[in-house]
């Protein structure tokens, strides 16, 4: 898997933020494939196919979830409970990225499974430099398990095989 061919979920309601994400990106020269959705909700029928999303071609597998805590209807903290519960989806990298600093939102977000928690910059040169951070540590120097093998290695939360 090539660091290109990772494809990054965005959660966040703020069309601002996720625009500045985007043109760091670019101007970051990560060139990762971007989806966005809007809320938790959206982000569960992105994962699961379902409702806006039932056509896995326009909703792929992502390689990470950028997640922003407060979204309307469904928070980041709802649906990160529900993605790390559910084993089709639970494997997949979750990076908190928000405004908050609550010491509450960072030791509960590692609680229920976050991998890394990131408090969004405040300026946009600091923006580019950690999506930059981001797409080095994630898409060069992590390995990420290759998508068309999920389900034929042993599951190791119940020792069955996964296939």
């Amino acid at each position: 898997m090539t660091k290109n061919s990772v494809v990054i979920l965005m959660a966040d309601d703020d069309e601002d933020d996720i625009l500045l994400t985007q043109k760091a990106l670019r101007q970051g020269k990560l060139l990762n494939e971007l989806h966005c959705v809007r809320d938790g909700e959206e982000l569960l029928d992105y994962l699961f196919h379902q409702g806006d999303y039932t056509d896995a071609a326009k909703a792929p597998r992502p390689g990470i979830i950028l997640l922003d805590l407060n979204m309307p209807r469904k928070d980041g903290r709802e649906a990160l409970k529900e993605i790390k519960a559910n084993p089709d989806v639970n494997d997949i990298p979750i990076v908190v990225f928000t405004t908050s600093k609550a010491e509450e939102d960072i030791y509960r977000s590692y609680k229920l499974g976050v991998n890394s928690f990131i408090t969004k910059p405040v300026t946009f040169d600091r923006l580019i430099e950690v999506m930059q951070m981001i797409g080095k540590y994630w898409f060069e120097i992590v390995t990420l398990p290759p998508e068309e093998n999920k389900g034929a290695y042993r599951d190791a939360t119940d020792g069955r095989s996964a296939h």
